[in-house]
C-alpha cells in the first residue's frame, strides 16, 4: 500500500488545480524558438557498411567550400515541417508495441523522420485484445480518421453494454440480467446478483466520445504498420533492438546502440520498450530484468501482490449480447469476463499469490508449460478449486476453456516518477516503459496512445533542435500529473477488491459476515453515485477531438448487425467442430520466428 499511499498525498496536493481536471487538454507550443537562416537544401547519402557507425542520412548542403554538414553539427538546426521551412526532425524508437507503432504514425503524419527498432525479427498475427476506452479513441481520431475508421471495423464495443461488479457468490448461474438496487435488502426474493454497474455509456455521452471496446491486438498492430508503411515503407527494422545510447548535448542529437553492433544518430530516442526497457534501464541506472531473491522488485518495479490467470473460450452465455464485462467479486480474489468478438469471452482470474508462483505459461514472453512444477496439471481444474462455492457462472465459462490455453502472469507495476523526469537530453521515455500499470482499468495501452499524440504534439511545435532537450523535459511535466492519477487509480481498484472487499453483507444468508462484507455493501451508494461516475468521467476528459456529435451512435448502430452475425457463426462453428485452444502467444510466436531466421541465417553462412 505504499505506493498508494504516496499517490495519495501527491493527488490530494495537486487535485484542486484546474489543469490537472481539465476536460479538454490542450497542447501548448514551447517558448519562443531561435530561427536560423534557411538557405539550405537536404541531400541523401548511401548507407555505409554495416561495421561502421551509422549517421543520419538526411544531411544539410551548405554554399561553403561546396561542402555537406551532417545532421548535428550545429545547436541551432532549423526543422521543419511540411508547411514550415527546414530540415525534418530524425526520431529513432525503441520497441514496435502499440505505443511505439501509435506514435510512429503520428509523427509521420507530421513530418518527421522515423524509423521504429524492434526486437521481434517479424510480426505475426498472435496476442490478445486490447481494451480500448473513449479517451483513446479520441486520440486515435485526432492522430488519423483513416487510422480511426480502419480501427473501427475490427472493434467490439463493452461500454455499449451492461457492465460492472456482479456477486461472486450470490449470482445464481443463469446469467439473468437484473438491476443493482438494494431492493434484495427489503425483499428475500429480489435478485442480488449484480452488485454495482459502471457509467461507462454515460460518461462517453457526456463528452460525445465512442463507446470503450476492444481490438485484437494482431489487428491493431498490423493496422498501424500499413499506415506507416503507406507515409515511409521501410519505417521499421526488425530484429535489431535499442540496447543503449549516449545523448550528445543540445542540439546535437543522440547516438542510438543497436544490438547488431551498430549505431545510429538521430535528433530524439523515444524509449517505448516496454516494461522492461533497455532505455529506462540505461537512464536510470537499473539492471534490465535485475531482481530481488523474493522477486518482488524487478527492474526497478515492485510486485503488485497479484498474479492474473488468462483463458478464452467460446460460449453463447444467455446474457452474451447485453454484457459487455463483468467483474466477479469474492473473498480475496475477482474473476472478470470480457467480450472480445466473434463470440469469444476473455477471463482473467485474479489471487493475491506470492510472485513466482508459476503453474501456466507466460503468454507475455515468459516461462513455458514444460517449465512448470506440474506440466501435466489441468490449469483449469485448478483455477476451479480456488473458486470454490462460488456461482456457476464463473464455473460454466471456466468449463468452456481448453485447459492448454491458460496463460499467467505476475503483475508488476511502478510508482510515479515525480522526483525523476523521463527524459535525459535528446532522450525520453512513455509508455510502459516508464509508467505501466495494473490492468483493472484497461488504461496501459491509453495512457501509451495519449503519450504519443501529446510527445508528437510538443515535438511539432518544436522549431529549432536547440529547444528539443528542454521540450522533453516539457513532455513529462504535461504528462506526469494525469498518468499518475491512472496509475494510482488503477492500483487502487486491484488493492480494493483484495484486500477491502468481499461478499456484500446481506440479511437473508451468511454469504457475507466478516467486517469486509458489511464495509463492501456500505461502500455500494457511494461507488454507484459518487465515485464511478467521478472516475470514468476524469478517465475520459482527455479527448482531443472534441465532442463527436453522432459518431458514436452511427458507430454502434453498424456494429450491432456484424456482432450478431460474427458472433453466431462462430457460435454454430464450436457447436459442429468443438473448442479449439488457442495458438502460441504472439511473443512465443516471435521467438519462434527469431530462431528460424538465426537458424536461416547460419545454414546461408
Amino acid at each position: 500500500m505504499k505506493f498508494v499511499s504516496s499517490c495519495l498525498v501527491i493527488i490530494a496536493a495537486t487535485a484542486s488545480s484546474t489543469a490537472a481536471f481539465s476536460f479538454a487538454p490542450t497542447i501548448t507550443s514551447s517558448s519562443s524558438h531561435a530561427v536560423v537562416p534557411s538557405s539550405k537544401k537536404f541531400g541523401v547519402v548511401s548507407a555505409p557498411s554495416q561495421n561502421t557507425k551509422i549517421t543520419s542520412s538526411l544531411y544539410m548542403s551548405e554554399a561553403v567550400n561546396g561542402e555537406e554538414s551532417p545532421i548535428g553539427t550545429g545547436p541551432d538546426e532549423l526543422l521543419g515541417l511540411p508547411a514550415r521551412p527546414g530540415r525534418p526532425l530524425k526520431i529513432a524508437i525503441a520497441g514496435g508495441g502499440v505505443g511505439g507503432l501509435t506514435t510512429a504514425l503520428a509523427m509521420l503524419k507530421k513530418g518527421f523522420d522515423v524509423t521504429v527498432y524492434e526486437k521481434t525479427a517479424a510480426f505475426a498475427r498472435f496476442g490478445g485484445p486490447i481494451q480500448f476506452a473513449s479517451n483513446a479513441l479520441s486520440v486515435l481520431k485526432e492522430i488519423d480518421d483513416t487510422l480511426f475508421n480502419r480501427v473501427m471495423e475490427k472493434f467490439t464495443f463493452t461500454g455499449t453494454r451492461a457492465c460492472g461488479i456482479k456477486d461472486g457468490l450470490r449470482a445464481d448461474g443463469s446469467f439473468r440480467m437484473t438491476d443493482d438496487s438494494l431492493a434484495y435488502l427489503f425483499d428475500e426474493n429480489a435478485p442480488a446478483d449484480w452488485f454495482v454497474k459502471f457509467p461507462l455509456k454515460e460518461c462517453a455521452d457526456l463528452y460525445g466520445l465512442p463507446y470503450t471496446g476492444v481490438i485484437n491486438r494482431p489487428d491493431l498492430q498490423e493496422i498501424l504498420i500499413e499506415e506507416c508503411k503507406k507515409i515511409k515503407p521501410d519505417f521499421i527494422q526488425n530484429g535489431n533492438p535499442v540496447t543503449g545510447y549516449k545523448s550528445l548535448g543540445k542540439g546535437n542529437g543522440v547516438t542510438v546502440n543497436l544490438s547488431d553492433g551498430t549505431d545510429v544518430d538521430a535528433d530524439v530516442l523515444v524509449g517505448s520498450d516496454g516494461i522492461w526497457s533497455a532505455v529506462r534501464a540505461q537512464m536510470y541506472g537499473e539492471e534490465i530484468k535485475g531482481s530481488s531473491p523474493d522477486l518482488k522488485k524487478r527492474q526497478g518495479c515492485t510486485y503488485s501482490g497479484y498474479t492474473v490467470f488468462a483463458g478464452e473460450t467460446v460460449i453463447k452465455t444467455p446474457d452474451y449480447y447485453e454484457t459487455g464485462y463483468k467483474v466477479y467479486i469474492g473473498p480475496k480474489r475477482y474473476f472478470v469476463t470480457s467480450d472480445v468478438g466473434d463470440g469469444r469471452i476473455q477471463w482473467y482470474a485474479f489471487f493475491a499469490l506470492p510472485p513466482g508462483t508459476k503453474r501456466a505459461p507466460s503468454g507475455w514472453g515468459g516461462s513455458e508449460r514444460d517449465n512448470q512444477a506440474d506440466p501435466e496439471e489441468n490449469l483449469v481444474e485448478y483455477i476451479k478449486s480456488l473458486h470454490e462455492g462460488w456461482s456457476d457462472e464463473v464455473m460454466t465459462v471456466l468449463d468452456a476453456t481448453p485447459p492448454e490455453s491458460v496463460e499467467q502472469r505476475d503483475l508488476y507495476d511502478r510508482a510515479p516518477e515525480f522526483l525523476r523526469s523521463w527524459a535525459d537530453g535528446n532522450v525520453v521515455l512513455m509508455g510502459d516503459a516508464v509508467h505501466p500499470m495494473m490492468p483493472n482499468l484497461g488504461q496501459g495501452g491509453c495512457q501509451a496512445i495519449e503519450d504519443a499524440y501529446v510527445l508528437t504534439e510538443t515535438l511539432a511545435n518544436t522549431k529549432t533542435t536547440s529547444k528539443i532537450e528542454n521540450n522533453l523535459q516539457e513532455f513529462y511535466k504535461k504528462r506526469i500529473l494525469r498518468v499518475s492519477i491512472v496509475q494510482f487509480l488503477s492500483r487502487l481498484a486491484s488493492d480494493l477488491i483484495i484486500n477491502a472487499f468481499d461478499t456484500p453483507w446481506s440479511p437473508h444468508d451468511d454469504l457475507g459476515k466478516s467486517w469486509k462484507s458489511y464495509l463492501t455493501f456500505f461502500w455500494k451508494p457511494v461507488l454507484q453515485y459518487a465515485i464511478f461516475p467521478a472516475q470514468f468521467a476524469y478517465l475520459y476528459s482527455y479527448f482531443p477531438t472534441g465532442n463527436m456529435e453522432n459518431i458514436p451512435s452511427e458507430l454502434e448502430t453498424r456494429w450491432k448487425t456484424k456482432h450478431f452475425e460474427s458472433a453466431e457463426k462462430e457460435f454454430a462453428r464450436v457447436a459442429v467442430e468443438g473448442q479449439s485452444s488457442a495458438g502460441p502467444s504472439f511473443f512465443k510466436k516471435a521467438e519462434e520466428e527469431s530462431s528460424k531466421a538465426k537458424e536461416h541465417e547460419k545454414v546461408a553462412a
